[in-house]
């Protein structure tokens, strides 16, 4: 079963309780090439089993890393849109609560 609550911190140090799709987006928005290269968002767990992570690529666009190791998913994917991926990780997100498979 995944985990209640999660919560998602950036590098400059922001984090945001079970952060809402807009909240990711706001997140996501503020990254930059310099000291705020990416966003983690895991559950509040001492070692948890699934995390997202969406980090600046100097190219422009986002990549973005989903892990968990309960159902073997381990994928890398780029974006340009950070509506798209606040979206995404969203639902994928909700997949983990929901014990869906």
């Amino acid at each position: 079963m995944g985990a209640q609550y999660y919560g998602a911190d950036s590098e400059n140090g922001d984090r945001i309780d079970d952060p809402s799709e807009d909240a990711l987006f706001m997140m996501i928005s503020d990254l930059d090439n310099s000291d705020n290269t990416f966003v983690v968002v895991q559950p509040d767990e001492d070692d948890p089993v699934w995390f997202v992570s969406v980090a600046v690529l100097d190219e422009g666009g986002y990549e973005i890393v989903r892990r968990d190791t309960t159902r073997n998913e381990n994928e890398v994917t780029t974006s340009t849109s950070i509506h798209a991926v606040a979206r995404d990780l969203t639902v994928w997100m909700a997949a983990r609560n929901s014990g869906v498979h």
